[in-house]
């Protein structure tokens, strides 16, 4: 059957990404009223003494003997550790994973390499994971690409895993592999095959043999690519989850499904865990038929409205007793964490700034700390980098930009929210002790005493080195206000009351931190800290600290500071008082900037403001040979700090150089902590003047200072002008021939929604094949002259139309509707009236119907059946007199043809700009085309973007770039008007072709506009983009 295998048949389907937050879950709301009675309870506390009088009494003597450092692998031998018993290198504890052996903090965000058409910029979205401190990434891979046809299995090009699983290895990176095959993530039928949709007749998602038979070819060519790449020969896959988001229990045959896709990895070479994500607290796949290894809990606390980007919903508090009531003999894990939300059709769709608000750095903050303090110790960001639902992707209730809000835009440059998430999962990376703690208990009871019942602190303990950490919030997790507070602390010289010489610890409006005792940096203490600590670890071979903290408010650390002092700050706000070996260093407001605190042989202790601490970096050094070289805590743990850059991608050391590099936007000074034996640095392969007077100022070693500017070259882009025209709808024409297309006349379909009205045959896209995007439909009928008009049922899903002809008379369009997923009309049921003279008695008439499908539904629920879309007619009749025959094709006319790819030859097409619409103001379907040059400097990343007018017109435009559908723009409709288009699909080094399907809707004039963009520019990117475009063939044309 003709399902489309090329580049631009993508399909994508159905409602709201996860339709379990369509409305605001039960359990959620339970969570609430949960956290409102624990809250009720007074707080009580410890009894309280002065830091002078801890450390100066016996309880300080003993400070060393009590805080001898357990080993990771001493306690992993004291402990039982669990596995699949398929293999030992991947095993965990009721705390969290360990990885050859080594406990580990899983901090991962997700990444949809088919949602990034361009293999060789995967590795800048992975350098950029590493570079913010995450250790992994969660892969969706998509059935319905990589098997778009029955017996069709494609890794090639941009469905390829091998490029990613190689590129994921030179980062550092571990995956978490998801191939579904259902995965949900807002795409067509959930990356179901489209086929499958319309050819299996058992029920989707469940044991139905015909299901079980359509994906053992994409599961076994998952298991074929993936298994020279498990963590077991030296690759980057850890783990591989069973399908997305399920129910155990309530659906006939889905428990039964989980086991046979389990089977089918058991019976294979594949080894890791096999993993879950259940969509609410419903406890699935733990126990019983087809649970997995490791179960997990997706959380979207803030759903998927911005429409009001500055109102929260509260944290949820129940997270904890969750996992203790559900799976507490495993880590608890959360695959998928809000890192953004999707965005719907309409015109009052809020937008993904509006999205990247609502998550951002602030809600990154109350939030993920809220995890944190749930003792969550495996953690996925959903999206770190959304990229775009190009061609048919997207299910019908998003647009093309999938931008998602993420830390990572689409358009790959870095946001306020990755500054944030670099702060946290660099002190994750550098805070071991984390790894392993148990829950203690909250400000709710006498487990945490804090003096202000506004905040509300939350404390973990490791139960090894008694390291603490006390996670704060404000009771209100979305209150504005500034809350001030001491907290009462059991630290290794006894009990205290924090901070002990600035006035308070405060949080200012929504924001979340954490306090640690007794916490390690190399073979060094802090006794206590409430300033934020962003480095922990030995540069070296010193033990180096780097703390932070908002400059409008005041922190304190204590530390035993060792070694011969160097250097020590003469800000005179920040302060020092020492008492029996032990120093309280304190902050005051008004800290802008990087301060050196101490500086000694053995010691450097740092200190800055949040945003100056958000600009540094802490690449790792990898090591010079080794299985796992580039992966932190395994082939190497050295490091460095570097300050200034817009991005800090790589850095190593050779000899006494240290080469870094990465990119820049602006001018900035480089500030960087590295070895000693370090003499010269480099950046990007040039070397670097130091800065002399300012690096006394930072240290009297291993620091080195300097200025760095972009390079400056013009880059400049062309209008788009010179456009050719040609009719793409020569289909309303009576001397058309549908001869060579396929006819519709099945009157059975496994797609379980039934016709309304008609003649017995079935008119669904899918039964014959087409699925993607527009859809043609003729209906032939031999008239009497009788026939007034025809009623038509046509579903197309959210935010379609469907254009309706009468032989060559526009008859009128049906729309469908969303705005921001309210309104929604999937489909539609009008009359079309014949205009007088329009039928031509005794002959062949032809109704022509262009309808776009917007993509299959997603499963709504507990019907999995639902992404049996019923893409098509739903109904047909005349007002008298019957159909003689239905044709059917997929594709405008204009695509069928190639037009769109690059190397067609429209010389002799009529030239004609298209500011001008279509010929005569008509309704119908034109192409325009034209060609232009790039030919950008080398060494910069540049970032474009092709946007059309941001106004209401009954037009839609389908925008292809080299041949690839890069943007559906509905201008009556929106929102999106801009759609980026990445180096790779774009040739910055040759000449590029753009290609717009115009369908005007109405017989009005219509004026879109399409200018090429550039929306940054950064001296450095990934290098290497290789294109790889379609050319045009007279093959295969209809």
């Amino acid at each position: 059957m003709p399902y489309a295998t090329d580049y631009r048949a993508l399909g994508s389907s159905s409602p709201p990404k996860r339709s379990f937050t369509s409305g605001r879950p039960l359990w959620l709301m339970l969570a609430g009223l949960l956290s409102a009675a624990l809250l009720l309870a007074s707080p009580g506390g410890p009894s309280l003494r002065s830091l002078t009088s801890a450390i100066t009494g016996t309880d300080y003597a003993d400070l060393s003997a009590r805080n001898v450092a357990v080993t990771e692998r001493e306690v992993a031998a004291a402990e039982p550790l669990q596995s699949n018993n398929r293999t030992q290198q991947v095993q965990w504890d009721n705390y969290s994973l360990f990885l050859n052996g080594q406990r580990i903090f899983l901090h991962s965000g997700e990444f949809h390499t088919f949602r990034l058409p361009v293999p060789s910029l995967w590795p800048d979205i992975l350098q950029k994971v590493k570079a913010a401190g995450l250790n992994a990434i969660s892969v969706y891979t998509h059935m319905g690409l990589i098997n778009p046809a029955p017996g069709v299995v494609d890794f090639g090009g941009y469905r390829a895993l091998q490029p990613l699983y190689e590129a994921a290895t030179e980062a550092g990176i571990w995956i978490v592999l998801r191939p579904g095959p259902y995965i949900n993530a807002e795409t067509t039928a959930g990356g179901l095959a489209h086929w499958i949709t319309s050819e299996v007749a058992g029920v989707l998602r469940t044991n139905a043999t015909d299901f079980y038979a359509a994906w053992q070819a994409y599961v076994q060519g998952i298991i074929t690519e993936t298994v020279p790449y498990q963590i077991t020969n030296g690759g980057p896959v850890i783990a591989i989850q069973v399908d997305n988001e399920y129910s155990q229990t309530y659906i006939p045959g889905a428990a039964g499904y989980f086991a046979e896709l389990e089977a089918a990895y058991h019976n294979s070479s594949i080894v890791v865990p096999l993993t879950y994500n259940d969509p609410g607290e419903g406890k699935n796949f733990v126990n019983g038929t087809g649970a997995v290894d490791i179960y997990g809990l997706d959380s979207y606390p803030q759903s998927f409205d911005c429409s009001n980007p500055t109102v929260w919903d509260s944290v949820v508090t129940n997270y904890y007793d969750y996992h203790m009531g559900t799976n507490p003999s495993q880590p608890f894990y959360i695959p998928e964490f809000q890192g953004g939300a999707f965005d719907p059709w309409g015109p009052s769709a809020p937008g993904y700034e509006n999205c990247r608000i609502l998550t951002g750095a602030d809600f990154e903050s109350v939030f993920y700390h809220t995890l944190w303090a749930a003792n969550v110790k495996l953690i996925n960001y959903y999206m770190i980098f959304g990229g775009t639902s190009w061609g048919a992707i997207p299910f019908h209730g998003v647009y093309t930009s999938y931008d998602y809000g993420s830390s990572i835009t689409e358009n790959r440059t870095l946001t306020d929210k990755y500054s944030e998430l670099k702060r946290q999962a660099l002190f994750l990376r550098s805070s071991p002790e984390f790894y392993k703690t148990d829950w203690i208990g909250n400000s709710s009871t006498s487990a945490v005493s804090i003096t202000n019942p506004a905040a509300f602190v939350v404390k973990l303990q490791n139960p090894d080195t008694s390291a603490g950490f006390y996670i704060a919030r404000q009771l209100n997790s979305s209150s504005l206000a500034t809350t001030s507070f001491q907290l009462a602390v059991t630290t290794s010289a006894g009990s205290l009351e924090l901070p002990q010489v600035v006035s308070n610890i405060t949080l200012t409006g929504r924001q979340s931190k954490v306090i640690v005792t007794d916490y390690t940096f190399g073979s060094s203490k802090v006794l206590y800290s409430t300033a934020s600590v962003l480095f922990a670890g030995t540069i070296g071979g010193r033990d180096v600290l780097f703390l932070y903290g908002d400059s409008t408010q005041q922190h304190e650390a204590s530390l035993a500071l060792t070694g011969i002092p160097q250097w020590t700050a003469t800000d005179a706000c920040v302060g020092y008082k020492t008492s029996g070996g032990q120093t309280i260093v304190s902050f005051l407001s008004g800290i802008n900037g990087l301060v050196t605190v101490w500086d000694s042989t053995t010691q450097l202790v740092l200190f800055a403001d949040t945003y100056t601490a958000g600009t540094f970096w802490n690449p790792v050094i990898p090591a010079a040979s080794g299985e796992f070289a580039n992966y932190w805590q395994f082939g190497t743990n050295t490091s460095v700090l570097v300050g200034g850059p817009y991005l800090v991608r790589n850095a190593s050391i050779s000899g006494t150089t240290l080469d870094l590099y990465g990119d820049l936007e602006t001018g900035v000074r480089l500030t960087v902590i590295a070895p000693p034996s370090v003499k010269c640095v480099t950046w990007n392969g040039f070397t670097v003047e130091p800065d002399y007077n300012a690096v006394s100022s930072l240290t009297y070693s291993g620091g080195f200072v300097s200025e760095l500017q972009p390079a400056v070259a013009p880059i400049s882009v062309p209008a788009l002008t010179g456009w050719k025209y040609a009719d793409s709808l020569p289909e309303v024409q009576t001397s058309f021939s549908d001869a060579s297309w396929t006819l519709a006349n099945h009157t059975t379909t496994n797609i379980p929604y039934p016709m309304y009205y008609g003649d017995g045959r079935v008119l669904y896209g899918c039964d014959y094949g087409y699925c993607e995007n527009i859809v043609l439909w003729r209906g032939h009928f031999n008239a009497t002259g009788s026939e007034k008009s025809v009623n038509l049922s046509i579903n197309g899903g959210e935010a379609f139309a469907a254009s309706v002809w009468l032989n060559n008379q526009f008859l009128n369009t049906s729309y469908g509707n969303s705005s921001n997923n309210r309104h929604i009309l999937e489909e539609t049921d009008d009359v079309f009236y014949f205009p007088p003279g329009s039928v031509i008695a005794g002959q062949d008439n032809a109704i022509t119907i262009v309808q776009d499908n917007m993509g299959l539904n997603e499963t709504d629920g507990g019907l999995p059946n639902t992404s049996k879309s019923p893409r098509g007619v739903r109904g047909f009749k005349l007002n008298t007199g019957t159909f003689s025959e239905w044709k059917v094709q997929g594709g405008t006319y204009g695509e069928r043809q190639g037009w769109h790819l690059p190397g067609y030859d429209t010389s002799s097409w009529t030239s004609r700009e298209l500011s001008a619409g279509l010929p005569n103001s008509a309704a119908g379907v034109g192409f325009f085309v034209t060609t232009f040059d790039l030919d950008t400097p080398q060494g910069f990343d540049i970032m474009m973007s092709f946007t059309f007018d941001n106004t209401s017109q009954p037009y839609r435009a389908y925008l292809f770039v080299n041949g690839w559908m890069m943007g559906k723009r509905v201008s009556n409709l929106g929102p999106e008007y801009k759609f980026p288009v990445h180096e790779g699909i774009l040739d910055y080094h040759g000449t590029n072709t753009v290609a717009v399907a115009l369908w005007s809707m109405e017989n009005v004039a219509i004026s879109p506009s399409l200018e090429l963009a550039v929306d940054a520019v950064f001296t450095g990117g990934v290098g290497g983009v290789v294109t790889d475009n379609p050319g045009w063939t007279s093959v295969g044309r209809v």
